[in-house]
């Protein structure tokens, strides 16, 4: 069931206060009485791909979610639904894989639950895992920085905050994820180094808010970097104009995209991030994000304008092109 269907069932009409960023938001996460809470269910296959497995994806991912609205990630819970027969030497490769990852997210899961179903019930395993994280100093003293240069409503880093003039930077090659998994689950063989990008992104995130400047931000996971783009520009009622060539995708990932006739703005991420920036500070933040290992590839891709609506693309030989959302997932369980 889609999110926004599932919105128009749990959310309450009646406004509360202690609210902050509801559900009806469809931001990565929620934020109540300034504590910031997500959830995610995950099922990959395979479950195990070059860079990762599906406990690396679970925790990554979990986390990034509260990163990416300008919070600090404190704990995180795991809940497992897994089919009887599953070997245990797989589940203890996943566990031993999300505790590695927690470790590197300095992230303690502290919570969980474990479900056995009979055969056939569900794909192998499935992974929840739901995260918790509070506000920081480095994101007050963004805000402040942000209001400096223009008005801003909010309080957190929301889809909807950008503004005309903006600009939107990309922490790295975007794609690689996807193609990555897919090519080993179907056994293309693209690319035999090409690797998921999986990683968690708060201390990326951290620089780029003790910088200053950001206004948005998502990960983009699910129908990748176009979805993101298309998320960004409907809530805050803007357009957004990129460059091709500024994108910065893997020739390896080109190629396998063309092969497919699949989209590379349309493929899973899970170790980059996209935002939105005042552009007085748009410089600033990318040499933070370069000065980084995780964001050595960031580019600015392009910019908010009330003059388009949507997204558009100007492309390498000059033309224009709408950049749609995914009407499905080009490249389906992934993430």
């Amino acid at each position: 069931m889609n999110l926004v269907v599932i919105d128009s069932y749990l959310s309450d009409e009646k406004e509360n206060s202690n609210v902050q960023v509801p559900l009806r938001a469809l931001d990565d996460s929620a934020v109540v009485d300034n504590v910031v809470f997500t959830t995610d269910s995950h099922t990959v296959r395979p479950l195990f791909f070059p860079g990762g497995d599906i406990g690396t994806l679970a925790i990554a991912g979990t986390v990034n979610d509260i990163a990416v609205m300008g919070a600090e990630p404190l704990c995180l819970s795991a809940a497992f639904v897994i089919e009887e027969g599953f070997p245990f030497n797989d589940l203890e490769r996943i566990l031993d894989s999300m505790r590695k990852t927690c470790e590197e997210a300095e992230v303690p899961a502290v919570t969980g639950d474990t479900k056995v179903v009979e055969s056939g019930a569900v794909e192998k395993i499935v992974v929840n895992t739901s995260a918790m994280g509070k506000r920081t100093e480095a994101l007050e003293k963004n805000m402040k920085e942000v209001r400096k240069h223009r008005e801003l409503d909010g309080n957190w880093l929301q889809d909807s905050n950008l503004r005309d003039g903006d600009k939107i930077i990309v922490s790295g090659y975007i794609g690689d994820h996807g193609v990555a998994l897919l090519s080993f689950r179907e056994g293309f063989g693209f690319d035999t180094e090409l690797k998921s990008d999986i990683t968690p992104l708060y201390r990326l995130i951290h620089e780029v808010l003790e910088v200053g400047g950001a206004v948005a931000m998502k990960d983009p996971t699910r129908g990748g970097l176009a979805n993101s783009l298309n998320e960004f520009s409907e809530k805050s009622k803007v357009g957004i104009l990129i460059e091709e060539e500024r994108i910065p995708v893997r020739e390896s990932v080109r190629n396998a995209c063309e092969m497919l006739g699949i989209d590379p703005l349309e493929v899973g991420n899970e170790g980059k991030v996209v935002m939105g920036v005042v552009k007085e500070k748009a410089e600033d933040v990318l040499d933070a994000l370069r000065g980084t290992e995780k964001g050595k590839d960031a580019e600015i891709i392009g910019s908010v304008t009330e003059e388009l609506k949507g997204v558009v693309m100007k492309t390498r030989v000059g033309g224009m092109r709408i950049v749609e959302a995914p009407i499905d997932d080009p490249v389906p369980r992934i993430c």
